[in-house]
């Protein structure tokens, strides 16, 4: 199983980006859905994560209001849309995978993604 995310990019404070992770190799059909960030010199952390049929999504206080995940599990596909971006959003982002149970944290997760870079200048 492969997870390739993409979208990242450099944006100003308080504007948007749309992050995008693809997997290939298995359905995803029965995965609980996430998405990460380490920034640099800190523990990498929890976003947000969304059950497998959609239903349900979890976001880490920071990003609550401002972020949405989202999945289209026709198109193997996870989203991440942030919005209202501060200079503190800025890390790399990862896409996780865990099969059938929720996403609580890293611990537990199945597969990791390649992160793409998010850069917010103030």
């Amino acid at each position: 199983v492969q997870l390739q995310a993409s979208g990242g990019g450099l944006v100003q404070a308080g504007g948007s980006l749309g992050l995008s992770c693809a997997v290939s190799g298995r359905s995803i059909s029965n995965y609980n859905m996430g998405w990460f960030r380490r920034a640099p010199g800190k523990e990498r952390e929890f976003v947000a994560s969304i059950s497998s049929g959609g239903s349900s999504t979890r976001y880490a206080d920071s990003v609550k209001g401002r972020f949405n995940i989202s999945r289209d599990n026709a198109k193997n596909s996870v989203y991440l849309q942030m919005d209202s971006l501060k200079p503190e959003d800025a890390a790399v982002y990862y896409c996780a995978a865990r099969l059938l149970r929720a996403i609580l944290g890293a611990r537990g997760v199945d597969y990791w993604g390649r992160g793409t870079l998010v850069t917010v200048s103030s």
